[in-house]
């Protein structure tokens, strides 16, 4: 097969590769699409994978080409989590597979996606109703991401009564801040604002059906002076920093009011310093930090499914494939990557459409 493999740091070739052979208690999986990654950034050009050479891409989708454990599933669509827990550490016996202290990783740690082929787990395989299409089912790992920030905070789940009210600011508009933005827009909040830095950020915040004065664009404007403004002062309930900054995780602090949360989901780009004015604000404003990562399979999962498949019959005017900005074939899809390594052009989503 033909697949994008990743040798060491910055060595990354298109190359003909041996299909993958599927053991016990895994699929042979086709792949049809597979989303890259911010994190795929670092790992091809800076840090490199856990183990090397390897098949990065865990943003996948495909349909199951072999399976002899359970051949019913074979030409079935699936999405893929891409964590494989060991299923005998203490976080996976309290079923925090996403905690798992000996796990695997499709893309990271073992063969991903960015391959005409990948072997997985079949209990890591979710069937893909009809209606969901390839594009959304690639867009799950990400999507649950977002609904397990928001699930953690409490703003969203199933048979939940949102206290739309409550002030709320996203601070980070990459893929995963517009899939919360999304995900909020679609529970029914209201009072929603915007930190980006792109014409593209508010022009779909814009799709979701947020009106353009929810957006600070810190080009423009100060976002203290514009969180300030829209809360009449009060600061955020809720604040979710998407971009992994020491100085957005102290602005996340200074624009959280009193016994607010800040969810910290964005990864950090290098070390994180807590001036101690900002320290002393958490403590007397009894603040609670969050932090987290993955995303609870299958429950996210399982959520993020039925939300698609209720957009899809109800007159919602959005789904994740919005943000899919720029299309790649997999020989071609190292060009989805400089674009997002040298920020060339603005982009949110860049799909590599495999098969």
């Amino acid at each position: 097969m033909k697949a994008q493999v990743l040798y060491g740091i910055d060595n990354m070739k298109y190359v003909e590769v041996n299909d993958p052979r599927p053991k016990a208690g895994e699929a042979l999986i086709k792949v049809r699409k597979c989303g890259i990654c911010g994190s795929d950034v670092p790992r091809v050009f800076k840090t490199g994978a856990h183990n090397m050479p390897i098949v990065p891409g865990h943003e996948f989708m495909g349909i199951v080409e072999k399976c002899d454990d359970n051949p019913e599933i074979v030409g079935k669509r699936v999405g893929v989590f891409p964590l494989i827990p060991c299923m005998k550490c203490r976080q996976c016996k309290s079923r925090h597979y996403e905690m798992c202290e000996n796990y695997n990783y499709l893309g990271s740690r073992c063969d991903g996606g960015f391959g005409e082929y990948v072997c997985a787990p079949l209990w890591n395989l979710l069937p893909i109703p009809d209606e969901v299409t390839d594009d959304e089912a690639a867009m799950l790992e990400p999507m649950c991401v977002a609904v397990h920030a928001l699930r953690k905070l409490g703003l969203v789940g199933d048979g939940f009564e949102a206290e739309t009210e409550k002030n709320i600011v996203i601070c980070g508009l990459g893929t995963i801040g517009l899939l919360v933005a999304m995900l909020l827009k679609d529970a029914g909040y209201r009072n929603v604002f915007f930190i980006g830095n792109k014409n593209v950020q508010k022009e779909m915040i814009k799709q979701v059906g947020y009106s353009e004065d929810h957006f600070c664009d810190v080009r423009y404007g100060a976002p203290s002076s514009f969180v300030n403004e829209k809360t009449d002062g009060n600061g955020a309930d809720y604040y979710l920093e998407c971009i992994g900054r020491s100085e957005s995780y102290a602005q996340a602090v200074n624009l959280t009011s009193p016994l607010g949360k800040v969810m910290l989901v964005g990864n950090p780009a290098s070390d994180m310093e807590l001036p101690r004015n900002v320290y002393w604000k958490i403590l007397r404003n009894q603040m609670t930090l969050m932090g987290t990562w993955n995303s609870s399979y299958p429950d996210d999962w399982n959520y993020a499914l039925e939300r698609l498949a209720t957009w899809h019959k109800s007159e919602q005017a959005f789904s994740p494939t919005m943000l899919i900005t720029h299309r790649f074939d997999l020989e071609h899809m190292q060009e989805g990557l400089q674009i997002m390594r040298k920020k060339s052009e603005e982009y949110i989503k860049i799909m590599v459409d495999v098969g």
